[in-house]
């Protein structure tokens, strides 16, 4: 009985199982549609009524598997009339009957479920806070701020201008400034010329 309880078993008749079942309802749409498909030389929803049917058997034969051995805890589970009570470890013997259900042990993983759910139970407050927090202003500030930056392009640029205004004026003062030296030296030789007159 033993094989029934490996995996690859178990593996094996989900996938019979499967495909039987996948093969019943093509064959019961070929029927619909009047298709004549066929495999084995038999019409395709029969071969796999059969299939079903074998596996079916096969189901009913197989003795059922226990996936959970609470009797083991507890028991007398498995008897109807019987009174349950578990099998609580005592000092002496927690590691020779029940390896698995120290005391200590067991105390040690549910102060540690403990503080995993009191972290959850936090993230979920944060949570429920930032989805009740009100936005709806929040719009209004991304438009002052669009502003903002708007303004702030039409100064930089007002300054840009500004820059290019004094770089224009620099230039205009040093041309005037040659003028200027250029007038000195011509009214220097005027009264040059009058003084030599003069004399």
């Amino acid at each position: 009985m033993a094989i029934f309880h490996s995996s690859w078993f178990k593996y094996l008749k989900n996938f019979i199982i499967g495909v039987g079942a996948a093969i019943v309802l093509l064959g019961a749409l070929a029927k619909l549609q009047s298709y004549d498909w066929k495999i084995f030389g038999m019409d395709l929803i029969d071969f796999g009524l059969y299939l079903e049917a074998g596996m079916f058997f096969l189901l009913g034969v197989i003795p059922p598997e226990k996936e959970y051995y609470w009797e083991k805890l507890y028991p007398g589970l498995d008897k109807y009339d019987s009174n349950v009570s578990a099998i609580l470890p005592d000092a002496a013997s927690s590691s020779e009957s029940l390896p698995g259900l120290n005391g200590d042990r067991v105390d040690e993983q549910l102060s540690g479920m403990l503080t995993e759910l009191q972290t959850m139970s936090r993230s979920m407050s944060s949570l429920k806070a930032l989805q009740e927090a009100d936005f709806s202003g929040v719009s209004d500030q991304i438009g002052k701020v669009n502003q903002f930056y708007s303004s702030l392009n039409d100064a930089m640029a007002n300054i840009h201008d500004s820059l290019e205004d004094t770089k224009q004026y620099k230039e205009q003062l040093s041309a005037l400034n040659r003028n200027l030296g250029s007038l000195n030296s011509v009214y220097g030789n005027i009264l040059g010329a009058m003084t030599n007159i003069g004399k």
